[in-house]
C-alpha cells in the first residue's frame, strides 16, 4: 500500500509542476498571441509548439527527480523536497532562457 501512495504523490508532482510551468510561462507568451502594438507581429506557434513543451519539461523535471531520488535514497520525503527544488530550478531557467521574439519599435 506504501508504494500505491508514493507513486500517486509522484504524478501529483508532474501535474502540479506542469500546471506551475504553464502559469509562470502564460504571462510571457501574451506579447506573442496579441501581437503588440496593433496585432503587427502574432506568433501563434506559442500555442502550438511552446506551450506542449513546456507542459511536458514542467511535468517530467520534477517526475524525474522524484523517481531518480525515490530509487537512490528511499526516502519519499526527501525525494519530494529534491523534486520541489528541480521543479524551482526549472521554472527560473525558464524565466532566465525563453523570451519571445519581440518586433523592434520605430523611433522616427
Amino acid at each position: 500500500m506504501r508504494e500505491h501512495r508514493t507513486g500517486c504523490f509522484g504524478l501529483l508532482l508532474a501535474a502540479a509542476g506542469a500546471v506551475t510551468a504553464v502559469l509562470v510561462w502564460a504571462p510571457r507568451a501574451r506579447v506573442s498571441i496579441h501581437g503588440g502594438f496593433e496585432g503587427m507581429h502574432r506568433d501563434w506557434s506559442v500555442l502550438y509548439v511552446d506551450l506542449p513543451l513546456i507542459a511536458a519539461g514542467g511535468a517530467l523535471v520534477p517526475l524525474a527527480a522524484w523517481l531518480l531520488t525515490l530509487r537512490v535514497l528511499r526516502r519519499p520525503w526527501l525525494a519530494a523536497v529534491i523534486a520541489s527544488g528541480a521543479l524551482a530550478l526549472g521554472i527560473w531557467g525558464l524565466l532566465s532562457w525563453w523570451t519571445p521574439y519581440e518586433r523592434p519599435e520605430f523611433t522616427g
